[in-house]
């Protein structure tokens, strides 16, 4: 079963003051960092300052203010936390809710506070201003000795460790919920009425052979062997939807060409309902890969993204006016229904009350997932977020606002509208075989879980469970329940 997290020796930052106003008649010492990875240069560090006082408290900074790599802290903070407080030496652990430690300081009122001696030398204006807290109330600052110097950094780039069970288990305990609640709000989800707006996408995988090449030129030689055709873009999101919902509109464009009847037959197939619109010149979105051994040699794309015409951006305002609809969302590939001259009109006809999600997949176009203001759910890609955010360097953790960040083989980051915290997961794909259209079957399962739990976290373990799946799934096929449900039991068994 699953490790307990919780320790009474982890005290609420609102509750520092009460706490150690009982301890004051006794001496205490702060630790502070960010204990990323527990080393044995930290219990050292612990060890001396132990020796100094009657009490030992560390606190540790914020997931949110940690700025030391890309996808830093690997660890996050509940679960450094009780990382922490599982060690002996150590009697208290705080949560610092602040960027720097001075007004926790201020709120323990420690007999030390304790930093490395690489910091003796007084340089850090950080390090000179604590020095002053400390002694504003009769405190005092101590360096401990440098004698075994290790990084958390330098750990983690050489062994990544595997946390993906004690994240889930941090983030089912924060929601108070277990797999089997789990299983039900998946089954709760068929009333749903749900409306996808977006660009039709077929997608073709040309397996092939490879029989020669890189002689004369650097050109490889293959023979096709099968072709395959799948639905994609929105109408495969529609069709993730219809796989737990039989309330599915589908309003999209086509053409009335080859690729367009398969995906209208398709589509009526699955029982979905079309509100089809085609356009002269413009053929239906056709994107091939060409494969040998699931390793992908070459993407060829036929289509037009000019944008839509005057006249279908008027019937689809006028759809849109009309529309009742419990869940919109805006499927967007930049192939022409989305751009900068019909966005603002699009967004214009949408009912307030309209539950709205936008997911951003703009691999081979440029795109804004900044567009969509106000929404209740945005799904971008990393890459799409730090593009609309001009930003290629920032800490991903810095560049969440509201979303659920998709960060392929990462996982997930997402930051809910009413916390400041993070949540952080890692994907659960055992047997991986395809990544194709597993954003698509995150954007259907987070958004259906959100708009019923109101809960990110519970909307982001959901969304990340059918992304997984997805991963196991030769072509963009949708992801059902059943799998979903067969994912959970999988995790179930493997961590008992």
């Amino acid at each position: 079963m699953f490790k307990n997290y919780s320790s009474k020796k982890i005290i609420s930052f609102n509750n520092l003051e009460k706490h150690f106003k009982k301890l004051k008649k006794k001496k205490t010492i702060l630790c502070h960092g960010v204990f990323d990875i527990v080393h044995p240069g930290h219990i050292r560090h612990f060890a001396h300052c132990k020796q100094k006082a009657d009490i030992l408290i560390v606190s540790l900074t914020k997931d949110i203010f940690i700025k030391k790599g890309t996808y830093r802290p690997m660890v996050p903070q509940d679960l450094r936390a009780f990382n922490l407080s599982s060690l002996e030496l150590v009697d208290f652990v705080v949560i610092d809710q602040n960027k720097n430690p001075e007004n926790l300081i201020k709120k323990i009122k420690p007999s030390f506070f304790a930093k490395g001696l690489e910091y003796a030398d007084l340089k850090n204006p950080l390090t000179v201003k604590e020095k002053n807290i400390v002694e504003s109330f009769g405190g005092k600052m101590i360096f401990s000795p440098g004698d075994y110097v290790l990084s958390s950094s330098k750990i983690i780039r050489q062994m990544e460790p595997d946390l993906k069970y004690d994240k889930l288990k941090l983030l089912m305990d924060t929601e108070n919920i277990n797999f089997n609640d789990l299983k039900k709000i998946l089954k709760d989800l068929s009333k749903l009425k749900i409306h996808i707006l977006g660009d039709t996408i077929i997608d073709t995988n040309h397996y092939c052979e490879v029989v020669g090449g890189l002689h004369k030129t650097p050109t490889l030689s293959v023979v096709r062997q099968i072709s395959e055709d799948f639905l994609g873009g929105a109408a495969i999101v529609a069709s993730h939807f219809k796989s737990f919902t039989n309330n599915v509109t589908l309003t999209t464009l086509f053409s009335n060409d080859k690729k367009g009847k398969f995906a209208l037959r398709n589509l009526k197939k699955n029982k979905i309902k079309i509100n089809h619109y085609a356009e002269e010149d413009r053929p239906t979105t056709n994107k091939n890969s060409y494969l040998v051994n699931k390793h992908k040699l070459l993407k060829v794309d036929e289509l037009s993204n000019n944008p839509i015409t005057s006249s279908t951006l008027d019937k689809l305002i006028t759809l849109l006016k009309k529309d009742k609809n419990q869940i919109l969302v805006f499927s967007d590939f930049r192939h022409g229904i989305f751009n900068n001259q019909t966005l603002p009109k699009i967004l214009d006809s949408i009912g307030h009350k309209v539950f709205k999600v936008a997911d951003s997949q703009v691999a081979s176009r440029w795109g804004n997932i900044s567009d969509f203001k106000n929404f209740d759910l945005l799904t971008p890609t990393e890459k799409e977020a730090r593009y609309s955010l001009f930003e290629q360097d920032t800490p991903i953790r810095n560049l969440v606002t509201n979303i659920i960040l998709k960060l392929g083989e990462k996982g997930l980051i997402s930051l809910s509208k009413k916390k400041n915290d993070y949540i952080a997961l890692d994907p659960f794909v055992k047997n991986f075989v395809d990544s194709n259209g597993a954003g698509d079957a995150l954007l259907s399962y987070s958004t259906s879980v959100l708009y019923t739990t109101k809960s990110l976290i519970i909307a982001s373990i959901v969304g990340l469970l059918a992304a997984s799946c997805k991963c196991e799934i030769q072509g963009n096929l949708p992801v059902t329940l059943e799998h979903i449900i067969k994912k959970i039991d999988e995790i179930q068994h493997d961590y008992s």
